[in-house]
């Protein structure tokens, strides 16, 4: 920019190197991200450190971001309040007679927490301490109950509702309806390549099943848990028919969940209570802090015309819609290995937007490609944060577990592929359900 000390490549090579050194040095990811501002808004006279303070406060100011926080506590008054015993007790019922029936289960019960809390990091921490020492009871190889564990938790970030999606759509202004109807598809396809994994692994090692449920059983504990199942629709159904916002039913999730904790299966202590309510407050720090931090940063870079800059080259390539569809993955796949979802959305999202719109993807179809892809970061290391979660309860090293973990992903880089090359999958339900929201 004319006036500026800096050019667009020098505030690049500063922001990125003194970040990634910063990463290297295990310096958390949002303190790298705020760190890696500080050079630039020193030396440059037309900015200052208050930047930072200014930028991280507007990310903050945000009615949609208040969702976040809400529906992580809708998962921790789950865990506290009996919801997901009742799930896991209808997931058995369902699964249980299938080869590797408590894997099975443990992908089933993702499935159905992933409808209500949107969290993935909330759903590895529940799930390990469900399913990990059980499985290894029963004779599961640890490597195998960790790698399912944590690959089956990255399905809250896919199937709606989302904090990614609501992330998406309050900083790259994309429907968060419309992002809520695409992910069922491909986010029900992945849970079912899951279970297909884990049938081909119990015919591999022998692994046990459960006698199958009576249909009595499987009525019963339906009924059980019926409550708990219109936790998704209530949340999802308001949003996409205008009865409420994204916050908003992130708010009426929270209300429903207490009712039936307190209300219907009183099982909620006061401690209980206390201890979602602390859980909650440390995930909502840590997940609001990474937004503030990358806030900041993809404001700089803004600021320098880096995303042109890095653009220019690539726009030249003259790739098509799916060519463009399965770069962009790429970038996503390789950024989630080192970056946090959210800030991976706020500062990647923002700098790959131009170049899908140029490309004519639809800006649902893009958000998918990047929130699936992201979602594979969840249990890649260096990052990897679910699979971390599983490891440490399992209370083994990440690399013990990464062999089985990779070969969970392949059949989900499939479902990735198939959400490129048909943007059907991902748009069939908006176009159906409610047009508006394509634009």
């Amino acid at each position: 920019m004319g006036g500026n000390v800096l050019s667009s490549g020098d505030a690049a090579a500063i922001l990125f190197g003194v970040f990634f050194t910063l990463l290297v040095l295990r310096v958390p990811v949002a303190v790298a991200l705020g760190l890696a501002c500080l050079p630039i808004l020193l030396i440059e006279p037309h900015l200052s450190p208050m930047v930072l303070m200014q930028e991280t406060f507007n990310a903050f100011n945000s009615f949609i971001l208040l969702a976040v926080p809400f529906f992580l506590l809708t998962a921790n008054l789950m865990n506290v309040g009996g919801i997901t015993n009742r799930l896991m007790t209808l997931s058995r019922t369902m699964v249980g007679h299938w080869p590797g029936a408590l894997a099975q289960i443990n992908v089933v019960l993702s499935i159905f927490f992933a409808g209500i809390s949107g969290s993935s990091t909330a759903d590895a921490a529940s799930q390990s301490k469900i399913f990990i020492e059980a499985q290894r009871k029963e004779g599961y190889d640890d490597s195998f109950s960790v790698a399912i564990t944590a690959v089956s938790a990255v399905l809250a970030v896919i199937i709606p509702p989302s904090i990614l999606m609501i992330v998406w759509g309050g900083v790259l202004t994309t429907s968060i309806g419309a992002l809520f109807l695409a992910g069922i598809i491909p986010g029900l396809l992945i849970g079912l390549v899951q279970m297909g994994t884990v049938h081909a692994y119990a015919k591999l090692r022998g692994y046990p099943t459960y006698p199958r449920a009576s249909w009595g059983a499987l009525a019963g504990a339906l009924l059980t848990a019926l409550p708990a199942l219109m936790t998704p629709f209530i949340i999802i159904g308001g949003k996409i028919f205008g009865w409420f916002t994204a916050t908003e039913s992130a708010c009426i999730a929270v209300l429903y969940a207490g009712l039936l904790s307190l209300l219907v299966y009183r099982e909620m202590s006061f401690r209980g209570l206390y201890e979602a309510l602390g859980e909650t407050g440390r995930l909502a720090a840590v997940a609001l802090f990474c937004v503030g931090a990358a806030s900041c940063f993809g404001w700089l870079l803004a600021y320098y015309k880096i995303p042109e800059a890095i653009l220019s080259g690539v726009s030249a390539w003259g790739m098509g819609p799916i060519a463009t569809g399965f770069f962009i993955a790429a970038v996503f796949l390789v950024v989630g290995c080192f970056l946090d979802a959210i800030p991976a959305i706020i500062i990647v999202g923002a700098i790959l937007q131009p170049l899908a719109a140029g490309a004519g993807l639809d800006p649902v179809h893009f958000a998918m490609i990047g929130i699936v892809s992201l979602a594979f970061g969840l249990v890649t290391p260096p990052y990897g944060l679910c699979l971390m979660i599983a490891c440490h309860v399992a209370g083994m090293r990440v690399g013990d577990a990464l062999k089985d973990t990779v070969i969970m992903l392949l059949p989900m880089l499939a479902v990735l592929a198939m959400v490129i090359l048909w943007p059907g999958l991902v748009l069939v339900l908006p176009r159906m359900i409610s047009p508006e929201f394509l634009g």
